[in-house]
């Protein structure tokens, strides 16, 4: 049976009946609702797994991939719900908060971790491309932090971490858009975070290398053999390695505003 929640005048799930609200310390909750977006697979899928150990009630977003979503829920133990929306729409995003706080009761662990990518050299860049890539992984990630940071910073308890990427930090060719929006997503962490830091919600970003995810399993194998040699550990990051940073996340009450990179030393060179 789902608990009673009841909405917030900003339109963010309150905190169920007999939990703390603002003004009183509350603490980390005993199991914290964690929402991943884009978490149908890839790196998305080994973040929900790994925070389902770590015993979070895990809701896994989708945003096409239904079936797959929901064969990761199945992989979880803990109470988990799968849930869809366009991160992009922000009364899409309002939704399914509202969805997860029927099912599992409201957001404390937020990972931003759905993102598309459009490459293009920008003097062949199609504007609206390059638009929807920014509203994606930039604007997106606005909503959803934007709707759950209420219910955190009522509880005095939060996490938010954004994944980025090496090519928000490093010049890569062909990804304006996609280079823009990480690199604007590290200076709103650094940013939310001095917001947010003396209620007790910390905001981190995580940067993984170069893994073998839906972005990158059809490129060539000497596309692959020339990535691997940029990095100073000239390997492929696997998911579980970047997904087993999710307990330093939960557990750090004092790092906040910063971009945690898991990537073989790429952003080195």
């Amino acid at each position: 049976m789902s608990a009673t929640h009841t909405t917030a005048q900003d339109g963010t799930p309150a905190a169920p009946a007999g939990q703390p609200a603002g003004g009183k310390a509350s603490g980390r909750p005993e199991q914290p609702v964690a929402l991943v977006t884009g978490a149908s697979g890839g790196l998305g899928q080994a973040l929900a797994l790994e925070l389902d150990a770590l015993g979070c009630r895990v809701a896994v977003h989708y945003n096409r991939s239904e079936a797959a979503a929901r064969a990761v829920r199945d992989k979880l133990r803990n109470d988990a719900t799968v849930v869809t929306g366009d991160v992009g729409d922000y009364d899409a995003v309002r939704a399914l908060y509202e969805r997860i706080a029927d099912d599992l009761g409201p957001v404390d662990v937020l990972v931003n971790n759905g993102a598309i990518r459009k490459d293009a050299l920008m003097a062949m860049q199609s504007p609206d491309d390059w638009a929807d890539v920014i509203r994606t992984n930039l604007v997106g990630s606005f909503h959803t932090a934007r709707v759950a940071v209420g219910h955190m910073l009522r509880q005095r308890w939060g996490r938010i971490v954004n994944i980025v990427s090496p090519s928000g930090l490093i010049a890569t060719s062909g990804q304006t858009a996609y280079s823009a929006s990480k690199a604007g997503l590290i200076g709103f962490t650094r940013t939310l975070a001095a917001e947010c830091g003396r209620r007790g919600v910390t905001v981190n970003a995580l940067s993984p290398g170069f893994m073998i995810t839906g972005m990158t399993e059809g490129l060539s194998d000497k596309v692959k053999e020339g990535m691997e040699a940029k990095a100073p550990v000239p390997r492929f990051v696997t998911v579980e390695e970047v997904a087993r940073s999710m307990g330093l996340f939960l557990d750090q009450d004092c790092m906040t505003g910063q971009t945690l990179s898991i990537d073989s030393g790429v952003t080195l060179t």
